[in-house]
């Protein structure tokens, strides 16, 4: 069986985009299950699948994400991974479905769980908002926050993998420099900015419409906007990326990882010639959180990327 993906709402799982591509478990929130339930639910995926990576954004309610670690802890198991991700959530819905399609591939849970830090930063997650007013997890300066106000202001906002803003009209965000397609899901706004300009700009190759994640009013602040994606949507690319990218295995509970820090106990990877003893009492211990998407496995990415400029992977515009 396929490693479990599961999610913490069913607007992150997104249409599949062939036959084969396995759906997400859902793991509920403490207001619509009670504990017992999440605890055999998580038992059931774990005896079918092996082992369970669970995806969520950083913007869900403080009693879920809690519940998540009170199941894994209850558990005792190590066979579930628990990762935080400060992608926007139509971002999240994005990675989960690449996960989805790369768990049926021939990698271990282990390559899948740390892959999600990886791919994070092949995807251009971000917004058309008709106000910052209230954006807090992109850098906002006083001067756009003054313009927030202004009657019929837009703002073009990039949150991952790097951040930027700018006032439509008068600049430009800076895109993917691979080919991409842009899912897009809308709020309360009718603007076409993002499908009439910023598409064409990025030279996407396709445009997918979703429906606008629950968490995107919260994470954004705002209803009155548009948000969107930028992704790889070939399979055969994103397994390209993965294979491409040495494995190592977890110098703590020893499962195979890429990158720099196991998915599945947050441990970082020891340096060279670290002794394995040294490993027990140093500060490469898993930590008490999950791990975040945000921070990148920089020697991964970068040999990654060197995959897209040999031209492994098809080029904007090619």
């Amino acid at each position: 069986m396929p490693t479990a993906i599961a999610v913490t709402s069913p607007d992150l799982v997104l249409p599949p985009t062939d036959h084969q591509t396995p759906t997400a478990a859902l793991l509920q929130s403490p207001g619509v299950q009670p504990l017992d339930a999440a605890l055999a639910d998580m038992q059931v995926l774990v005896e079918q699948h092996g082992y369970v990576v669970a995806l969520y954004p950083a913007s869900i309610p403080v009693a879920h994400e809690r519940r998540l670690h009170t199941v894994r802890a209850m558990l005792e198991s190590d066979r579930i991974a628990l990762l935080k991700l400060d992608l926007p959530p139509l971002g999240v819905a994005v990675l989960v479905r690449q996960l989805r399609q790369l768990s049926i591939c021939d990698f271990s849970a282990g390559v899948v769980a740390s892959a999600a830090r990886l791919l994070s930063h092949y995807i251009y997650s971000g917004a058309m908002l008709h106000t910052v007013a209230k954006l807090d997890r992109v850098p906002v300066s006083l001067k756009a926050h003054a313009k927030s106000w202004v009657p019929g202001s837009q703002f073009g906002v990039v949150a991952a993998p790097s951040p930027q803003l700018i006032k439509i009209g008068t600049g430009k965000l800076t895109g993917p420099e691979f080919g991409t397609q842009m899912i897009i899901g809308k709020g309360q706004s009718t603007s076409d900015w993002v499908t009439a300009t910023l598409a064409p700009a990025w030279q996407v190759q396709g445009i997918e419409e979703s429906t606008l994640p629950a968490d995107s009013r919260v994470w954004w602040g705002t209803s009155k906007m548009v948000e969107f994606a930028a992704f790889l949507p070939d399979i055969s690319v994103l397994y390209q990326l993965v294979s491409s990218v040495r494995r190592e295995n977890c110098s703590w509970c020893g499962i195979e990882l890429i990158g720099d820090r196991c998915g599945f106990c947050s441990a970082s990877l020891l340096p060279a010639g670290s002794s394995a003893a040294g490993a027990a009492v140093s500060s490469t211990a898993p930590a008490a959180a999950s791990p975040s998407a945000a921070a990148a496995p920089a020697d991964s990415q970068k040999h990654a990327t060197g995959v897209l400029k040999r031209g492994a992977i098809t080029q904007r515009g090619s």
